[in-house]
């Protein structure tokens, strides 16, 4: 069975830090991209981070810049997401996304779109409060 599964999340302050994981079963995600999105209460799913599969790509949101860092282990066929300064407004459901044709584009201004992945995690829920 191809499954993605997203682990990491929970409860942290404002400030801190939280490495997600997810973690692929079924399929090896070496030849895809894959990308990371949230989804806020009663907000769109939104791009926040992709990585091509050979590394030579990474696309982050500009509200994310500076602060997460998407990378990959292939060995583990697992893909990471490194969020440090958390701020409230990142709290969210966090999914991560692949796919045949997944696409991250790695040109200055490129968004991440969900639309580019078809292949979905059950998320992992960050809640960043104080």
């Amino acid at each position: 069975q191809v499954q993605l599964v997203e682990s990491g999340g929970g409860l942290v302050q404002p400030g801190g830090s939280l490495r997600l994981s997810c973690a692929a079963s079924g399929f090896s995600l070496n030849p895809y991209a894959i990308g990371w999105f949230r989804q806020a209460p009663g907000k769109e799913r939104e791009g926040v981070s992709c990585i091509s599969s050979r590394e030579t790509s990474t696309n982050y949101a500009d509200s994310v810049k500076g602060r997460f860092t998407i990378s990959r282990d292939n060995a583990k066929n697992t893909v990471y997401l490194q969020m440090n300064s958390l701020k409230p407004e990142d709290t969210a459901v966090y999914y991560c996304a692949t796919g045949y044709y997944a696409l991250c584009r790695g040109r200055a201004g490129s968004r991440i779109l969900t639309t580019d992945f078809s292949s979905w995690g059950q998320g992992t829920q960050v809640t960043v409060s104080s």
